[in-house]
């Protein structure tokens, strides 16, 4: 009998044998490999709704902000609430689960269910595996993590045994800026490069470039996936990015959510009925801070981050034009989940490192200090930290809550689209609903291309997503009920409405016309909808084998679902 792993090696494998279903209207036209568009996704990595200047930040983003200028903004454009189940979403257009991502990557071998699989399912296909058929070259830069980063499960699912043709970036869903572990080109892995100037967000938006230039000089359609480490931690960047931010937040975390939701409500992001949400009850008043220069450099480098960041895309924008081939190109910038509060612990001396810390430095001279420690400041190599809950808070600006939930903090992107040849300049963002399981059967019918009916391991599911043509075409659209559930946080949106709960509290009813700040519950003055929505959920939570939370397998830190305070929080709390 075939173990579990060999049954996921083997069909993963012939995965790309697949039957298709009925092409789409594209490919009946008859549309030439010369009229198909290219498609470049660029993906952020832990960053909040707030973080980008064209939604409202203070971090300079010219180059987002000039394809936001030059094409569309959607300002209800949701994500999953964590990273490699939302990736694998993005990948496949399925909901987390049914692509065997209902928890981590990390998870992997822990829980018996096949969407708890932590390795990427071979009942799925890729956007990649998708497209190639219709000609398309694929590739990705950056963050795969669809797969175990400390197992030995072979490259079954590393992206080239996944549609793709070029791959450079590391398989961990985390990684050292300087020395990123788990670095891997094509189908091998690779250390570092010794140069002293190697930043990893740099790398990964110049081999992307690199990708494009390749494929637009074979005459070639392409998809190149460009996906950043940026800004998830660890806090590091070159010193000389730092110094532009180093005194711009000496006003602190209250200040900042007040000057960014101001400047979202003057630009259309939200509007001026929905009021900022209260701070973080953990968190102190700026006045009352404990460790203020500490705190400030946290989110100088976290901008700093960004920033670069928002270089490296300005980079490989000017490399499709450099191709020719900027005018019929759809470049999508959006995040992966809400803004990040994880505080980074210190394990102690002799706790064993995760594959994604170094111990040292890449040139072996100093030990990496982890840990969110105010006496040490973040930034250098040496340090492993994290910008934490108070300035988690301002990411998300105006929401609640942050990556891990269902609340608005956790599940809202920023989104950009940019394609001259169909998208016309819009000055107002788009208020829209959309989902990022609707970005696959947008490039399907892009690309002329069809969507599998099944590959060798089974039966794959219907896509959950719709197209988002119409709305670049500036036509309406209506988006059908969407579902989340990650560690028991769950939520519906249907229409203007939204059902939602924080694990382990009760469901909550918000009108998102009215209340998109989730405000102001309704559920005990509408108990028949709140009835009807928890049924829907309910429906398809058996529907795609969503388990019951916590889960018996599930370790103890993760059953309680409690949001715990840092010390040096509770030093402030003090006071």
């Amino acid at each position: 009998m075939s173990t579990r792993r060999e049954f996921l090696v083997r069909s993963t494998s012939a995965a790309a044998a697949f039957t298709v279903r009925g092409a789409s209207g594209a490919e009946r036209s008859g549309k030439s490999g010369a009229d198909k568009p290219n498609i470049v996704l660029i993906l952020a990595d832990d960053m909040g709704f707030s973080d980008i200047g064209c939604f409202g930040s203070e971090i300079a983003t010219p180059n987002i902000d000039k394809l936001a200028a030059g094409g569309m903004r959607i300002n209800q454009f949701y994500n999953n609430p964590r990273c490699c189940p939302s990736r694998a979403s993005i990948l496949t257009g399925l909901y987390p689960h049914q692509a065997g991502f209902g928890m981590m990557a990390d998870d992997y071998g822990r829980y018996p269910w096949p969407q708890y699989a932590g390795d990427l399912s071979p009942k799925c296909v890729t956007i990649a595996e998708a497209l190639k058929p219709a000609g398309y070259k694929c590739a990705i830069a950056g963050k795969w993590h669809q797969t175990s980063q400390t197992q030995d499960l072979g490259k079954h699912n590393w992206p080239l045994q996944r549609g793709f043709d070029r791959f450079w970036g590391t398989i961990a869903g985390a990684s050292s800026y300087y020395n990123p572990a788990t670095l891997v080109s094509d189908n091998e892995h690779i250390s570092p490069p010794a140069d002293p100037n190697f930043y990893y967000a740099d790398a990964i938006a110049d081999h992307a470039a690199g990708f494009v230039k390749e494929f637009a000089a074979e005459k070639s359609p392409f998809f190149v996936y460009c996906a950043f480490t940026t800004p998830h931690w660890p806090m590091q960047v070159p010193e000389a990015d730092v110094q532009k931010y180093a005194k711009r937040y000496a006003e602190g975390w209250d200040k900042l959510r007040v000057e960014r939701h101001r400047k979202q409500i003057a630009e259309g992001i939200v509007e001026a009925k929905w009021p900022l949400t209260p701070r973080d009850p953990r968190v102190p008043a700026w006045e009352n801070a404990s460790y203020k220069d500490w705190e400030m450099r946290r989110m100088a480098v976290y901008a700093a981050m960004i920033e670069r960041m928002d270089a490296g895309i300005g980079r490989l924008v000017k490399s499709i034009e450099d191709a020719g081939v900027a005018e019929n190109t759809l470049i999508i910038f959006m995040a992966d989940n809400g803004g990040n509060a994880e505080e980074m612990g210190d394990p102690g001396p002799n706790a064993p490192r995760p594959i994604y810390i170094p111990a040292r430095t890449k040139d072996g001279t100093r030990e990496v200090i982890r840990g969110n420690k105010p006496e040490v400041m973040p930034g250098p190599e040496d340090t492993y930290q994290s910008v934490g809950i108070p300035w988690g808070n301002c990411t998300n600006t105006p929401f609640r809550l942050y990556k891990h939930y269902a609340h608005e903090g956790g599940i809202s992107s920023p989104f950009v689209a940019y394609w001259p040849k169909k998208i016309k300049p819009t000055k107002r963002p788009l208020s829209s609903v959309g989902h990022e399981t609707d970005l696959m059967p947008t490039f399907l019918e892009m690309a002329g291309a069809t969507y599998p009916k099944s590959t060798k391991a089974g039966p794959i599911p219907d896509l959950a997503g719709q197209s988002l043509m119409p709305l670049f075409l500036g036509k309406p659209r209506t988006r059908k009920t969407i579902f989340w559930e990650h560690e028991g946080n769950k939520a519906v949106r249907d229409g203007k409405w939204k059902l939602v709960s924080r694990f382990p509290d009760a469901w909550e009813l918000y009108d998102m016309e009215t209340d998109r700040t989730e405000m102001h519950d309704l559920a005990a003055a509408q108990p028949a909808r709140v009835k009807t929505m928890a049924a829907m959920y309910d429906n398809w939570a058996k529907e795609i084998g969503v388990q019951p939370w916590p889960m018996p397998q599930t370790p103890k830190h993760q059953r309680s679902g409690a949001m715990l305070t840092p010390d040096y929080l509770k030093k402030d709390q003090g006071k």
